[in-house]
This record gives structure tokens, C-alpha cells and sequence, in this order.
């Protein structure tokens, strides 16, 4: 899919950007913007925290950018070296093209994300998409991976779809519905992001596609130390299934939120704990 087809419009597409970039310039820790060369093209990283920190990668969930790191990065930044990744062909900075999910395409890409970063195996921290992007670089590439965490993640527990026919609806109602088509799918209570999710789902096409899932032998055999977080009523993943399965895994914590949605928030502390908590698996 081309840059032109993933926006409804090119006035749409640069409302989105402008606000992303206001967002940037407003971001609450002192940041430095980068890109990196790579053959899907360029990649947008959002650096903060001391350089000397441990590495800690940050990939966000479909539909967004890095801009929903915001309420986090503080907590995270304070310790580690914060490397926020917009993915490919999202409404973020990096290159507007898709890589094939039922491929190592994106290990491939964060190889040389890593590589131009001098990454070894950072700790990499993913959501919904994102999760699904850093479990698999996790299950390809299990020596680039230092320890994982999976929020809401995808690709574990099987796909729901029945809140697409109410969203649908929703979203003929004009920006009222579109606003309460995001609380329904993502159970947001941040206003100021839900303004902007708001706006990218009115202008943004996201991805459709199946994603691939991954196999029983696959999450056994993951090496690193793993913390899964997902909400008891996530709208787009069976969550008693992915908290089912991913315990197959010989490092796996999986923690299920009690009336939560798709949208894991306020877990910054808990993921800190997590990141540097010794571990007999390592």
C-alpha cells in the first residue's frame, strides 16, 4: 500500500503529522529526534534518558505513533536509554510503506534499526501491534532481545471482531462517534490523546489483515524474561487465551488487568520493576 492510499487525503495526512509534531515538541523529557537509514527507508527514533543507560525500545500499536509513550517515557527515562521507534507504514515519521507480516520483514528492519543504534539486545517494550512486532523479532532473532514486554499483545490470543459492526456505526455519527468508536476499542481515558486518535481515525486507513499467530512451540521457546500485560476486556484479543498460552513460556509473568480494555495505561512502574529485576533465565 502506498503513502497516498493510507490517508484519505493529503490535507488529512498533514493535519496528522502537524499535530504528531506538536506533540513531539511538547514531549515531557528532554529528547533528541533521529532517522535511520534502512531498505523499507527511513525510520524516526525518538531518543531520551542517559546515554549510558540500558537500552530500552519502544514500538506502538497500530493506528498511532510514538506520541503514546508520552505518559510513560518520563518513569522509563529516568534509568534507561529510551529509543521510541515509530513503526513503518503507521501515521508516524518513518517510511509509509507495509511490510508483509507473514515474513521476517520487520526482524529484518529492526536489525538495521538496531545495527545503525548499536543495539545488542536491548530491552524491547511493545503494544498491541507493537507487541506483535517485538514478539516476533523475540521468536526470529532470540540473542537481539535482552528482555520483552508484551502489552495487550496480538498474535497470542485469537482475534475478536465483534466490536467492528458497533464502530462502524459509530463512526457515521460524525466526530462524536469516531471519539466514542476509540473509548470502545481502545477503553482510553487520556482526553488530549484521544483528541488526537480521534483525528488519525478519521483520516488514517489502518491495517486489516489477519495477523499471524504464533505457535505453542514458538512462545516455549522463548529464552528471555517476559512480562505480559493485558486487559480482562480487551475488545480485539482473547486475553484468557494469550494469558493461557504465554505462560507456556519458561520466563513468562503474565498479569491480566480486572475490567480493563485494549488500552493498557499507567503500568510504567510495574514495567520498571520488571526491567530490572534479576532473573534465572537470563
Amino acid at each position: 500500500m502506498s503513502e497516498g492510499s493510507m490517508y484519505k487525503s493529503e490535507r488529512g495526512r498533514l493535519a496528522i503529522l502537524r499535530t504528531y509534531r506538536e506533540l513531539l515538541d511538547d514531549w515531557p523529557v528532554p529528547a533528541t529526534r533521529r532517522t535511520v537509514e534502512t531498505s523499507l527507508g527511513q525510520a524516526f527514533v525518538l531518543e531520551s534518558g542517559p546515554q549510558d543507560g540500558p537500552p530500552l525500545v519502544l514500538l506502538h500499536g497500530s493506528g498511532t505513533n510514538t506520541a503514546m509513550w508520552r505518559a510513560e517515557v518520563p518513569e522509563w527515562s529516568r534509568h534507561h536509554r529510551v529509543l521510541a521507534l515509530d513503526l513503518p507504514g503507521e501515521p508516524g515519521l518513518s517510511a509509509q510503506v507495509r511490510p508483509a507480516l507473514d515474513s521476517d520483514a520487520h526482524a529484518r528492519w529492526l536489525d538495521e534499526v538496531f545495527d545503525h543504534l548499536g543495539l545488542r539486545a536491548p530491552a524491547v517494550v511493545g503494544a498491541s501491534l507493537g507487541a506483535w512486532v517485538a514478539l516476533d523479532l523475540a521468536v526470529r532473532r532470540p540473542s537481539r532481545v535482552g528482555r520483552l514486554v508484551l502489552l495487550c499483545p496480538a498474535g497470542i490470543g485469537g482475534q475478536k471482531y465483534g466490536w467492528l459492526l458497533p464502530v462502524i456505526l459509530l463512526r457515521m455519527l460524525g466526530r462524536w462517534g469516531r471519539r466514542r468508536s476509540v473509548v470502545k476499542v481502545a477503553g482510553l481515558t487520556d482526553e488530549a490523546f484521544l483528541d488526537y486518535l480521534t483525528e488519525i481515525y478519521r483520516e488514517f486507513r489502518p491495517r486489516t489483515e489477519r495477523l499471524p499467530v504464533f505457535t505453542d512451540v514458538q512462545l516455549a521457546g522463548l529464552p528471555m524474561p517476559v512480562l505480559a500485560i493485558a486487559g480482562e476486556r480487551d475488545a480485539m484479543f482473547d486475553t484468557a487465551e494469550t494469558a493461557r498460552r504465554l505462560r507456556k513460556a519458561p520466563g513468562a509473568t503474565v498479569r491480566v488487568l480486572p475490567g480493563v480494555g485494549h488500552s493498557v495505561v499507567r503500568q510504567a512502574e510495574a514495567v520498571s520493576a520488571f526491567l530490572v529485576k534479576k532473573s534465572t533465565v537470563e
